[in-house]
């Protein structure tokens, strides 16, 4: 295929992905600006109207004393410490939060394996089809409907918090909006957040095995759809051409 025939056919195919997800961004920016953007406004009014409020109920304290410990509250939030604690709650960084820190750290890597000669079979197609559809109920029920349950019982959110915590950490880095086992009102298991970095270890391992499900899938369908036409591919992608006939090997002689 001529060089410009083939750069013009893949242009042809990423051109339209590009400008799906530019407008995928632009979208996006737009929701976000709308829902997020009059809340920060009125989170911001609101804390102006409570430090203006407070400086008024005690007077002997100057707008700048309050800036300075408003500040060392915010240092103290970056650094893990929560502000409505004391001295005597547990530490964040003992044994079980250092483990559940080095569990969240690393992300697994996926290795795609070459496929194996039996997958042309109808009916291993079929089994293999099907596995990896029990694989995704499965795993759903164990890595986001079972964990999200469990957090809302512990934890005190409701359902769809679970759920979206469990959803963000697993297939984001997390935005640190909620966190397990840092509740200093509460009484933890001192096994409950090493728990919690194994979930969240075994579900990006499951995450990772499941990404290339989806064309794996449509691969499957497509290659039964195929057979059953009656029309079968060689490895390589190559029609076979049995019942065919085929051209004789001349012998070149000396």
């Amino acid at each position: 295929m001529p060089r410009a025939g083939l750069c013009s056919r893949w242009g042809g195919r990423v051109l339209p992905l590009l400008l799906a997800y530019i407008f995928y961004l632009l979208l996006g920016a737009t929701i976000f600006q709308l829902l997020e953007k009059q809340a920060e406004s009125q989170s911001r009014d609101r804390f102006q109207f409570e430090k203006l409020r407070f400086l008024e109920n005690y007077t002997c304290l100057d707008q700048q004393a309050v800036e300075q410990f408003v500040q060392v509250i915010m240092e103290a939030w970056v650094k893990g410490v929560n502000p409505k604690g004391n001295s005597t709650n547990p530490s964040n960084w003992d044994f079980g939060s250092s483990f559940f820190f080095a569990g969240t750290t690393p992300s697994p890597a996926y290795n795609h394996g070459p496929s194996e000669r039996t997958q042309g079979l109808p009916c291993f197609q079929l089994l293999q089809t099907l596995g990896l559809a029990l694989f995704l109920a499965l795993g759903t029920l164990l890595i986001l409907i079972l964990p999200p349950m469990i957090f809302s019982h512990v934890e005190g959110w409701s359902f769809s918090e679970g759920f979206y915590f469990a959803f963000i950490t697993l297939s984001t880095i997390g935005f640190g909006d909620y966190v397990v086992g840092t509740d200093p009102s509460k009484h933890y298991l001192s096994v409950y957040r090493s728990l919690a970095a194994i979930w969240i270890l075994l579900g990006l391992a499951w995450l990772a095995l499941i990404l290339p499900l989806g064309p794996l899938l449509l691969h499957r369908r497509s290659q039964l759809w195929l057979l059953g036409r009656g029309l079968g591919f060689k490895e390589g992608g190559a029609p076979e051409t049995d019942g065919l006939p085929r051209p004789q090997k001349t012998p070149i002689s000396a």
